[in-house]
């Protein structure tokens, strides 16, 4: 990244993954948000999505979704890493409704809010307000209790 932003002198650079291994069809979103996390660190200024059907057919509508998504959390992802002000902030305030078990906060700070929706309503719920996860082992919980004494 750093060449090419050199050799074309400094100009907006706009990448399409790059995938860091060829092996994941059906997968190649996640592959290439891996390698656009890295392209971001080191300067590129557009990530392009790939699709989970890249390869493989024409992309549906959720694919289009999934693809952006994935991107979007590798550009999330770059922005912490680089340290870029405010990128942390969103991170740090759903660990703050992890810990307190506000599920509802956790679904709306989500990056897909809806899809965290659907995956939570999915599972049957437990009556002490942990994860259908961890149950009784619950981390945030056990440390709730322990902050209370």
């Amino acid at each position: 990244m750093r060449l090419q932003k050199e050799l074309c002198h400094g100009a907006p650079f706009y990448v399409l993954g790059p995938l860091v291994t060829d092996i994941a069809p059906g997968y190649d979103h996640i592959t290439a948000a891996i390698g656009g996390a890295w392209a971001a660190y080191y300067g590129a200024d557009f990530l392009c999505y790939v699709t989970p059907s890249e390869h493989l057919r024409l992309p549906t509508a959720d694919d289009v979704r999934q693809g952006v998504t994935v991107l979007r959390i590798a550009a999330h992802a770059a922005d912490i890493a680089k340290g870029v002000p405010g990128a942390a902030a969103w991170d740090l305030e759903m660990s703050q409704a992890r810990k307190a078990l506000d599920w509802d906060r956790q679904i709306g700070l989500a990056i897909d809010p809806t899809h965290a929706r659907a995956v939570f309503d999915s599972a049957p719920k437990k009556t002490g307000g942990e994860c259908t996860m961890c149950g009784d082992f619950c981390a945030m919980k056990r440390m709730s209790e322990v902050d209370k004494k």
